[in-house]
């Protein structure tokens, strides 16, 4: 099982990166691009009607355009209705009350429980997830990490509670203290949340694709975004460089070829280790599947287009007590680390993620950190 995500800067051709690269991989096997885009253009780029569900395109090529709705219910339902009876008990009723307990980006998490589902569901030998742009990415992939850190500490808390408070409360107030079933609710998602981060930081089955054009605004954004995804754990393997003007005769295409030439070198520097694939730009749009095919010439000429790359683990333990984080591009002054208990907190260019340290490095203290070749090594003491 394979899945690959593709995601950059809206309008650089992520959508149509990801179709082409799944047009080309269900010529070894069965294979489903899926958009968790909540503006869907997969089925525009296919040039063919794509539904909720996972739709046959042609041969062994599927695709689906997530409606995150079902797996709301699923998921959120019971826990909307306790959280909605809390504020109602507070005062707060009507749309207010409704809008508050649906967090922003909900149904971007549950988009990535239809991603999990469909990878586990042993249909398909690959998945293709053409993601929303960068910044939406981003929140949707770290998403499982903060809820998953919430729920973890929110269980056991509600559970004692629920069995120290509920007996000396009144009815009207014991009725606040969440029952066996919204509990079970939590547990579900806290379940849930951990199967998905399981899958996508798994850097066997799971990588991400960076997708951009040769401009310097959006180089920038990929740089950050490469960055941001090792900071979470996310394993890159690979950089497809669309909209490449060759050279010609006239001044105008041959200043822009040469403009684009020198972001390219950027790009190559920038991203060194991580395999760089081109694209031109192309006389008309790329839809429909001889177009994708066409495009995916282009990009992977006869190399399988979603084999997985040798890459080093974003993360990493030594014997040694040092714990090796992944952080390509970052300058130093981006990096603030500190330790809350068995916990380091590690915010990168305004980005924070929060690690749990392993066993062997609870008992000791932080003796010095150093970033040094795109990696932060942090050193531990007895």
């Amino acid at each position: 099982m394979r899945v690959v995500l593709f995601t950059g800067k809206g309008g650089v051709g992520k959508t149509t990166s990801a179709a082409a690269t799944a047009v080309r991989a269900a010529e070894n096997g069965t294979t489903l691009v899926v958009s968790t885009d909540p503006a869907h253009s997969l089925a525009d780029a296919l040039g063919v009607p794509v539904g909720p569900e996972p739709t046959r395109i042609e041969g062994r090529l599927w695709a689906q355009q997530v409606d995150s709705q079902a797996r709301f219910e699923e998921y959120w339902a019971t826990l909307r209705d306790y959280l909605t009876m809390l504020l109602q008990h507070g005062g707060l009723t009507g749309v207010a009350a409704e809008e508050l307990v649906v967090p922003p980006g909900l149904d971007d998490l549950f988009a990535l429980f239809a991603v999990h589902a469909q990878a586990r569901s042993g249909r398909f030998d690959t998945l293709v997830v053409d993601c929303a742009p960068t910044a939406e990415t981003l929140r949707l992939l770290t998403l499982p990490d903060v809820l998953g850190w919430y729920t973890d500490r929110l269980m056991p808390l509600h559970r004692r509670l629920a069995g120290v408070a509920r007996p000396v409360l009144g009815r009207d107030l014991s009725a606040l203290i969440p029952d066996d079933g919204v509990l079970a609710a939590v547990a579900r998602l806290q379940q849930a949340l951990a199967d998905v981060r399981e899958l996508l930081t798994d850097p066997a089955t799971t990588a991400v694709r960076l997708v951009l054009t040769p401009e310097a605004v959006v180089l920038a954004e990929a740089r950050r975004t490469f960055t941001a995804l090792a900071l979470y754990g996310f394993v890159v393997d690979g950089v497809v460089v669309n909209r490449v003007i060759p050279d010609g005769d006239d001044p105008w295409r041959a200043g822009w070829a040469a403009a684009q030439q020198a972001r390219l070198a950027e790009a190559r520097e920038s991203f060194a280790g991580v395999p760089l694939r081109t694209a031109p730009y192309l006389p008309s749009e790329p839809v429909g599947g001889p177009a994708l095919a066409a495009l995916a010439d282009a990009l992977y000429g006869d190399d399988d287009p979603v084999a997985a790359v040798p890459v080093e683990p974003p993360l990493r333990f030594s014997g040694e007590g040092v714990l090796s984080v992944a952080l390509p591009l970052a300058e130093r002054s981006d990096v603030v680390l500190s330790r809350v208990a068995d916990e380091l907190i590690l915010t990168v260019g305004g980005r924070r993620r929060v690690l749990a340290l392993p066993e062997v490095l609870k008992r000791r203290t932080v003796a010095g950190a150093s970033l040094q070749d795109g990696r932060l090594e942090v050193r531990f003491r007895e």
